[in-house]
């Protein structure tokens, strides 16, 4: 992980919480929302069927938000659903239904930035809270007083935000701030890209972006190729937000609202990502003058990283450096191989569903809440039926695996990338 080598300085902002900041975690299934809230988040954002900008996301229908909802409220966790796109009028056509459909659902807020959909769901369905989208771009605390202004109890920050300007805007305004923390980083401003649109006719502000920024170009100066055939492509993505280095300036300026990117990234990143902040805010409020950054908290995160990481904007403005030019090894070396579904303590066998290919002599780690740990070799895998299999290759299959140490239901098991 690339990080700047000085610390910022401690920015004390004014917080008008006592309590913990939010963790909220991105979940593009319900399976996902599942994992997230068990691994640690007190808030996940979804989308459903309209309005949102992951339209290429599994997605919500209302029965899996209603079962949603009470999954996490078992947990003391809330659903917010995205309706942020920027809409057409085309799109108007059932906004207020659908916007009582969430309400009805127990969804406790929506995430919007069109004015049309904001004012609608304060009107229609009163019980929604309306939290301002980052799609909004919204960076200096009149523009956050002007929505407060407005009703909204919470802003989401644009991705461009400083730690001097979050302070500025605490001490300005009395409002919830919830600011991006980790994920992917837009090309453009905030996501305000019509690259997509240009090239494949898929509207960016609409759910629909192609990630033409992260496509792979040939470069040419006076119809002349800059590089010769052997050269590797250029492409213009930006690194990946990490700010787990930071969590005492996040705490202390005042964010209440720590948001993960992803409903687009797997079951075991969002585990893997919301279980290492969970720690690290835990570990904060439970001795704020002794807190320290665990190491394995940074190799967590590198073990579920897509791409190279870096802290944004909330130190300075990144520079070439911060972005991605030429095509990268995969960060991550680990894959995601199994979840664990039972445990029997009295003969230390674990039924695993399978999620990537396994076999018996590979070492392997199980992972749970809470930064429980250990690595293990794979003695013998054996079916349902106890038929002895020299490989895990069917997807979701269920198997019986001895564990070297006992094991939870929803605890994920990895295997080193390369190692079949």
């Amino acid at each position: 992980m690339t990080t700047t080598e000085q610390k910022s300085p401690r920015y004390t902002g004014k917080r008008n919480r006592l309590d913990r900041p939010e963790l909220l975690a991105p979940a593009g299934n319900l399976e996902k929302l599942k994992f997230a809230v068990h691994y640690g988040a007190d808030a996940v954002y979804i989308g459903g069927q309209k309005y949102g900008l992951r339209s290429n996301a599994d997605n919500f229908s209302f029965e899996e938000m209603k079962e949603g909802v009470e999954f996490a409220a078992k947990y003391g966790a809330k659903v917010f659903v995205a309706t942020n796109i920027y809409a057409h009028d085309e799109d108007i056509a059932g906004l207020e239904h659908y916007l009582q459909k969430l309400e009805e659902a127990g969804i406790a807020a929506i995430i919007a930035a069109d004015p049309i959909i904001i004012e609608t769901a304060q009107r229609a369905a009163p019980k929604l809270e309306v939290h301002l989208s980052t799609q909004q771009s919204t960076l200096n605390w009149q523009a956050v007083k002007f929505w407060k202004d407005e009703g909204l109890p919470r802003v989401v920050l644009g991705r461009e935000t400083s730690f001097k300007e979050i302070a500025e805007i605490k001490a300005n305004v009395d409002i919830e701030i919830e600011a991006f923390i980790h994920g992917a980083m837009c090309s453009s401003y905030s996501g305000r890209c019509v690259l997509s649109n240009h090239f494949t006719d898929r509207d960016s502000n609409r759910g629909g972006c192609c990630q033409s920024c992260r496509w792979k170009y040939d470069l040419f100066v006076d119809e002349a190729p800059l590089y010769d055939e052997e050269a590797d492509p250029f492409t213009m993505g930006s690194k990946d937000l990490c700010m787990i280095e930071y969590m005492p300036e996040l705490i202390e300026v005042g964010v209440d609202s720590f948001k993960i990117e992803g409903r687009m990234k797997s079951l075991h990143y969002v585990a893997t990502v919301v279980n290492v902040y969970r720690q690290a805010i835990d570990a904060y409020f439970e001795d704020p003058e002794g807190y320290v950054l665990k190491p394995e908290w940074v190799e967590e995160i590198n073990k579920a990283a897509n791409r190279p990481l870096n802290t944004g904007f909330f130190l300075d403005t990144p520079g070439a450096e911060d972005h991605i030019y030429e095509p990268e090894d995969k960060a991550a070396p680990y894959d995601f191989a199994g979840v664990v579904l039972e445990y029997d303590e009295t003969s230390g066998i674990a039924v695993v569903q399978q999620r990537n290919h396994f076999k018996p002599g590979q070492e392997v780690e199980f992972v749970g809440p809470g930064g429980t740990f250990f690595k293990q070799m794979i003695e013998a895998i054996e079916d349902e039926e106890g038929n002895a299999l020299d490989a895990a290759r069917h997807p979701l299959q269920r198997l019986r695996i001895r564990t070297a140490k006992p094991v939870k239901p929803m605890d994920l098991m990895r295997k080193k990338i390369g190692k079949r």
